[in-house]
């Protein structure tokens, strides 16, 4: 078991070859260490946020989303995701034929049709197809 809980995400997630994390905002450690593990990563958020080198980032709003930003990914993810915009989250996803996983801030439940797996120290909700 991973004592740390983005090792653990990093791990979880590098099986996808092509990601975009929504809503990146200050935290690009989870972009950034899949990048480092060979992933194409685009980060995307509704203010400019720097990334790393190896991340790219594109402005990008998931309740009106550009279907380009999202064409040829296997995974759509958000870490912290707000219950209001799961359901964005997850339409996107679906429209791009993409997986869609996330984590909650907290106590926050997942409001869409999602099975939780456990990991270090976080719960990882994968949408149901």
């Amino acid at each position: 078991m991973h004592s740390d809980p983005k090792t653990a995400l990093v791990d979880r997630l590098c099986r996808y070859g092509a990601l975009v994390e929504v809503g990146v905002g200050n935290r690009p450690d989870v972009a950034a260490g899949l990048a480092d593990r060979g992933c194409r990563v685009t980060a995307t958020d509704v203010h400019d946020r720097s990334v790393p080198d190896t991340v790219r980032f594109v402005r990008d709003d998931v309740t009106d989303p550009d279907p380009d930003l999202y064409r040829d990914v296997d995974a759509v993810y958000a870490l912290n995701c707000p219950p209001e915009l799961q359901r964005p989250l997850a339409d996107t996803a679906r429209t791009a034929d993409a997986d869609c996983l996330f984590t909650t801030l907290g106590g926050d439940p997942a409001v869409v049709d999602a099975t939780p797996e456990t990991l270090s120290g976080d719960t990882l909700f994968r949408l149901n197809t």
